[in-house]
């Protein structure tokens, strides 16, 4: 650090200004030589200019030496590592992320004039005259360090300090420091001085894993570096010597010292007035918070989301690559997604039946967009997220698909009959015989009916009507990428899904058929604006509308006469329970034209949750509490009828 008097102008420290007064404090070096030696002015003045030339002509003989030195010209594309912002839709911060440095990198013009002249006081007084090196605190440092058997004054350029962060190791040696001086004389001769100074402010620890001063200012003061005031830039400006022990979060009363060593600096130099110095003392400064590895309000969804941008860009990019992520998430749906799962589980436990976990995730059918994701009870116990890693069986919620397949046909219409009737069908070496839940057969029964009371036998029947690699293909078109294989119990939901394949794939029958793809992220661009990602959705009618129209319609009669009664919320809605042989699994996923929602429960080890336990009263109360809090002020609106569309042939 410099303690040199220097002439720039306050307003610009570039430009020529009045000479400041004389310091009165006698300088260590001054010290030093009237102390030892009693030498005169005349020979301090001849020692330093010939001390300057030696350090100078020394320099650049050992240039020469150091050809293997990193080359500064690469700096030119240097993009130094970037936090990244994950937002809610209305632009409300969810988490940030980066890796080993918490930066945001900012324009010389978007850092406070107080602060750009608080650090050149206090670092290098010297910057907009000299060439990289200051020869002058070079040797003064030198005698100093000499003087005291030790390193206690650096004698680095604000240059000197760059080189050394970027392309150097921290270790104290002589050929290091040649090296910093070498390099900085390098780049000096390759950026101008705004370009140097705008890296190191960018660059420069100040403490709490703040790298940069717009990081810096959010934290220590919760505002923009643009915005700092002369009190605040004077503290900040202190910091750089030793981050964390002067931190005002440190020690509140050590930084203020520090702080008034600025602000005494600045006044030497002129570049304050007196006024200003006592005003800036004076100030109460009011103190943000430390956001460095600061947790995601909604941790399950900024999962997900950092899950899909690293499938996209890659995991480094995410954390280095300053990006500035606009998510699907409505936070007033996800704090409501999040207490209806920690409320749902509870009355779940009031019940005798002991589950372990639940998970929830809501979609707009209309753009496909994930507004809600819970991916457990409690992510501070498990941070496994069950809404997009967790493969369980769907049971009976997955009929819908197959039915979809028969409607789609032409052949088959929601009264249409079909035979509930006892039935083998050859698997492998011996036969598969289905059977219904209660063991029961209803013989002849409408397809609305054997949806509504879930009837296991006629959606193997329509399976192998309408053919299993059918209904595979159908899957695959709403979303599903989950493994499939083509067995003929897959009608009932003998394969593992998550919730957001489910909540995505019955959002596209609430929509009539149309779809986007399922995305947590609205947009992504870098810290410049320039878009990086836009997923607006463009969506395309994937599906036949009157065989939607018609798997909507036999869906209702779930909520309204058949196993999801308790799931009503008087308004239009369908929807299908779903119950996993064992009670393992257990389902209710439904949907009004607004907005598809899954939730499903069960315990991550496999076991049973409870004899008896089925989706329909465990699960589907669940849903209908989360539904009714969601919709609130939200118009109804009827599913399409099947009269509107012309029956495939």
């Amino acid at each position: 650090m410099s303690s040199n008097t220097a002439k720039p102008n306050p307003a610009n420290p570039r430009k020529a200004a009045k000479k400041p007064r004389p310091i009165r404090k006698v300088s260590p070096v001054l010290q030093y030589f009237q102390g030892v030696a009693q030498v005169s002015a005349g020979t301090i003045l001849a020692l330093t200019m010939l001390s300057s030339s030696v350090v100078a002509g020394g320099l650049v003989g050992l240039a020469l030496s150091f050809r293997n030195l990193p080359d500064v010209r690469v700096l030119r594309n240097y993009v130094p590592s970037e936090t990244s912002y994950i937002y809610d839709m209305k632009g409300g911060l969810l988490a940030s992320l980066h890796g080993e440095a918490n930066r945001e990198v900012v324009s010389l013009n978007k850092i406070s004039p107080h602060l750009k002249r608080s650090v050149l006081a206090i670092e290098d007084s010297y910057f907009f005259s000299h060439h990289g090196i200051n020869p002058p605190s070079v040797a003064r440092a030198f005698l100093a360090n000499l003087e005291e058997g030790r390193t206690v004054e650096g004698g680095s350029t604000i240059t000197m300090q760059l080189v050394k962060n970027l392309f150097l190791d921290p270790r104290q040696t002589i050929n290091r420091k040649v090296a910093e001086a070498v390099l900085a004389l390098r780049l000096e001769q390759v950026f101008t001085k705004d370009q140097i100074f705008e890296l190191y402010l960018n660059q420069v620890y100040w403490g709490h894993n703040n790298y940069g001063a717009e990081t810096a200012a959010m934290s220590f003061f919760n505002k923009h570096a643009s915005e700092l005031t002369l009190g605040e830039a004077a503290m900040m400006a202190g910091l750089i010597q030793a981050p964390e022990d002067y931190s005002p979060f440190v020690n509140l009363q050590l930084a203020k010292r520090r702080q008034a060593t600025v602000l005494n600096r600045l006044r030497e130099l002129g570049w304050i007035t007196q006024a200003e110095m006592d005003a800036a003392r004076a100030e109460q400064v009011k103190l943000g918070e430390i956001t460095a590895f600061r947790g995601s309000q909604s941790p399950y969804i900024t999962d997900a989301v950092i899950q899909e941008l690293s499938d996209r860009f890659g995991k480094d990019a995410v954390l280095k690559g300053g990006m500035r992520v606009q998510t699907t998430v409505d936070m007033n749906l996800q704090k409501i997604a999040e207490e209806t799962v920690r409320q749902g589980i509870a009355s779940i436990h009031s019940q005798g039946i002991y589950p372990d976990q639940m998970a929830l995730v809501a979609v707009d059918p209309r753009t496909h967009f994930v507004k809600a994701m819970v991916g457990g009870v409690d992510y501070s116990k498990s941070q496994f997220n069950r809404a997009t890693q967790a493969l369980r069986q769907p049971g009976s919620a997955f009929k819908p698909f197959v039915y979809y397949a028969a409607f789609a046909t032409g052949q088959y219409d929601p009264n249409s009959t079909i035979s509930d009737t006892p039935v083998s069908y050859p698997d492998g070496d011996g036969y598969y015989t289905p059977q219904n839940y209660d063991g029961s057969f209803y013989g002849p029964i409408s397809m609305r009916q054997a949806l509504a009371v879930s009837r296991n036998i006629p959606a193997i029947r329509l399976g192998q009507s309408v053919g299993i690699n059918r209904v595979i293909e159908i899957c695959r078109t709403l979303g599903i990428k989950s493994p499939m294989d083509p067995v003929t119990s897959l009608p009932l939901g003998s394969v593992d899904l998550t919730p957001l394949e489910m909540a995505g794939a019955y959002a596209t029958f609430a929509s009539g058929g149309w779809q986007s793809p399922t995305t947590t992220i609205v947009q992504v661009t870098d810290s410049q604006g320039r878009m990086l990602l836009d997923n607006t959705p463009k969506p395309q009618l994937v599906l036949d509308p009157w065989a939607v129209a018609a798997l909507n319609d036999t869906m209702q009669s779930v909520i309204s006469s058949g196993t999801a009664t308790s799931a009503r919320i008087g308004r239009p809605a369908a929807g299908k329970t779903g119950t996993t042989s064992s009670e393992r699994d257990i389902w209710f996923a439904g949907y009004v034209p607004q907005l598809s929602t899954a939730i499903w429960v069960g315990n991550d080890d496999y076991t049973q949750i409870g004899i008896g336990a089925t989706g329909g009263t465990l699960v589907a109360p669940v849903w209908r509490n989360f539904m009714n809090r969601a919709l609130e002020g939200v118009p109804v609106e009827n599913f399409k009828p099947m009269s509107s569309f012309p029956r495939p042939q």
